[in-house]
């Protein structure tokens, strides 16, 4: 192969690396039952018509980190971003057992349950550390937003330099105080929806296609 074949196939394969479409791993984090799963199954219905898993009232519902890849966001404004969207565990300092008791789940299988989301919050973290590109942070609106959990995980995703959007869930319900979440996160943008209603989704996927873009 002369000099001159060689370089053309390596200028070929690095332009073809140079446009290729990037997708981007984008995890959808915050405290349990913020409505993680909910709103990315509202995402994948959207865009792919499937769904990532099951939802509950019961805490800790999701206890492993699920993916759903190769999702296509396009915004109003003709922008669009390929992600993987990476559904985890709600985080948190303490899981106790007793919080699946109280839901009527028999001891062995809350003592089970409570293993499992421990073993959920620590793979979680390691995606958080490791192979995540960007944040959806998820709070309930209805809650205060002051709250260890919530200062710990932003201030990760900070020192890893991640761009993070906060989303202010559950603006359906009569409690739900988005400014709130502004007043306590000032330096991120915070998006007020709801994800199982679907108030505001558009300005979220328009946000996305532009700051994980």
């Amino acid at each position: 192969m002369t000099f001159f074949v060689r370089t053309k196939k390596k200028i070929s394969g690095l332009l073809k690396a140079l446009f290729r479409k990037r997708t981007f791993r984008i995890g959808i984090y915050g405290p349990p039952n913020a409505g993680k799963t909910t709103l990315a199954n509202r995402i994948v219905r959207d865009w792919v018509g499937d769904a990532v898993g099951p939802v509950s009232e019961v805490p800790h519902e999701t206890r492993r980190v699920r993916r759903k890849e190769d999702i296509t966001i396009t915004g109003q404004n003709g922008g669009s971003v390929t992600i993987d969207i990476v559904d985890t565990p709600g985080v948190t300092t303490k899981i106790d057992y007793n919080e699946f008791v109280e839901y009527g789940i028999e001891k062995e299988e809350a003592v089970k349950r409570a293993r499992e989301a421990t073993e959920g919050v620590a793979e979680a973290m390691h995606w958080l550390r490791e192979d995540i590109d960007g944040v959806i942070y998820m709070l309930d609106s209805t809650q205060d937003p002051f709250q260890q959990v919530n200062i710990m995980l932003i201030g990760i995703i900070e020192s890893r330099k991640l761009p993070v959007v906060i989303v202010a869930n559950k603006n359906d319900l009569p409690d739900a105080s988005a400014a709130r979440i502004k007043s306590a996160f000032p330096q991120h943008p915070v998006i007020s929806i709801s994800g199982l209603e679907g108030n505001n989704v558009d300005e979220l996927y328009e946000k996305m296609t532009t700051y994980f873009g």
